[in-house]
């Protein structure tokens, strides 16, 4: 038996239908022997065992009550390989060294403090520097609806290990989309709260990278979110990602953006949404944000950062892609960066008084339907020197640049058979309000379930 979520799974141990011991060891067994996706890098063996063991006697001696202290106790959850694990190695998708202490990043200590298994580290691109999951390290994750496709990135190991029932829940980045990308590509709920809500350690001085889930269903999402969140004095933003008073209307003000060279199949798809929204009563309306130079202002940040971090000597060993980026950094002035700060704080600007006459905005998550495993974009970004490896993606990289809590929902299905997702966004702070209104789109939709992982019997030997 392999993952199917986390309230389901929890349901389960709560009914004695399954143990830890029993769900841990099928989950790492269908890792190791079905993963045709390439979606971990690492398990944990033994140490997520030992884990489980210790979760099935806490609910022996406490019964339903284990989870009162411990919400995720005897779930599984995976662990981007960008974030620091003790007991496992954190690669980072680079053949560069990795100096870094071998500890719990503080969101993966409280996942393991809620009472979460950690079962393995999933696959990513180099430093997550690109939107799909390709690095010099492993092959590229593929996508679980057609393998010749990629799973988006470069959290894309994590949704593909969600979709494919190998984790319970997983623990994605998220720098420019990187977890509602591949979160939309893959059929999964993928959350990015408010910049800080979960803190990050360390953190890029760009201010773009947040942390967040990646789930079968928005209430695995919301629940993970909260256990994660918090202050921690390794992250200085964390202090101010508390959330706003909830909004209370029963109607809300919804702006619907649709982005230039949006496919028609996708189109056809997130209709489905927008009219789910207008027949729950809800106010939706056309709008845009337009805020020029915006895509080469990201392109420079981005560059200025990874330049910033990057040794002439380590060139050889970089990834391709990656390397273009950081040859770009460095031939940027003060002045550029500067300019480019600038362009953040129009768009920050520019959305803030979006978000007055707007409760949330909504979208398709990506304009497009995946494309090939092996790319990085579409065919006319998938060219690393022409700096457009991010370019199809607007829906995506804006909310990092304000900040502003973002998720994808699955909506359904092209003809072909590809998942696409329906983005919903919200103003600074207003995490609950994106989460309460995806939960009732997700009942809406009632979206194809993903494609589960072959079946392994609770009795399969431990790896």
């Amino acid at each position: 038996m392999t993952a199917h979520g986390v309230h389901h799974t929890r349901e389960l141990l709560r009914r004695g239908e399954l143990s830890a011991v029993e769900h841990t060891t099928a989950v790492l067994t269908a890792a190791r022997d079905h993963d045709t996706l390439d979606a971990y890098v690492a398990l944990a063996g033994e140490h997520a065992l030992r884990a489980a063991r210790r979760a099935d006697a806490r609910i022996r001696e406490l019964g339903a009550d284990a989870w009162r202290t411990l919400p995720l106790l005897g779930t599984t959850v995976s662990v981007k390989d960008l974030l620091q694990t003790r007991h496992l190695p954190t690669r980072r998708g680079s053949l560069l060294p990795n100096d870094r202490p071998a500890h719990d990043a503080p969101a993966v200590a409280r996942l393991r403090a809620a009472g979460a298994v950690v079962v393995g580290k999933t696959a990513t691109s180099e430093y997550g520097w690109s939107a799909s999951t390709l690095s010099r390290t492993a092959p590229p994750t593929r996508n679980p609806y057609d393998r010749r496709l990629s799973a988006g990135g470069s959290s894309g190991g994590a949704a593909a290990a969600v979709a494919t029932g190998l984790c319970d829940a997983a623990l994605g980045t998220d720098g420019c989309g990187s977890i509602r990308i591949p979160a939309a590509f893959c059929g999964v709920v993928g959350y990015k709260p408010t910049l800080g809500r979960i803190p990050y350690a360390p953190n890029s001085a760009d201010r773009l990278a947040h942390q967040g889930p990646l789930t079968r269903t928005v209430a695995d999402a919301a629940l993970l979110a909260q256990v994660m969140a918090g202050p921690h004095p390794a992250d200085p933003d964390s202090a101010l990602g508390s959330l706003d008073p909830p909004r209370t209307h029963r109607t809300l003000r919804i702006g619907w953006i649709e982005y230039d060279h949006t496919t028609a199949e996708v189109r056809r798809v997130t209709e489905q949404a927008r009219l789910a929204l207008t027949g729950q009563g809800h106010r939706v309306e056309d709008t845009e944000v337009r805020c020029p130079h915006l895509y080469p202002a990201l392109v420079d940040l981005l560059a200025a950062w990874e330049a910033a971090g990057a040794r002439p000597a380590d060139d050889e060993r970089a990834d391709p892609g990656r390397l273009e980026v950081i040859r770009h950094g460095r031939t940027l002035t003060a002045a550029d960066v500067i300019r480019a700060e600038q362009v953040r704080h129009t768009l920050r600007t520019t959305l803030r008084r979006t978000m007055d006459r707007y409760d949330i905005l909504a979208m398709a998550t990506v304009p497009l339907e995946p494309f090939a495993a092996h790319a990085v974009g579409p065919p006319w970004a998938a060219d690393a020197r022409d700096l457009q490896w991010l370019a199809w993606a607007p829906a995506a990289y804006p909310f990092n640049i304000t900040g502003q809590p973002a998720l994808s929902l699955p909506a359904g299905l092209t003809r072909a058979g590809l998942p696409v997702g329906v983005q919903l966004v919200g103003p600074v702070g207003a995490d609950d309000l994106v989460l309460q209104l995806a939960a009732r789109l997700e009942s809406d939709l009632a979206a194809p379930a993903p494609p589960g992982a072959p079946r392994v019997l609770q009795t399969a030997t431990a790896p």
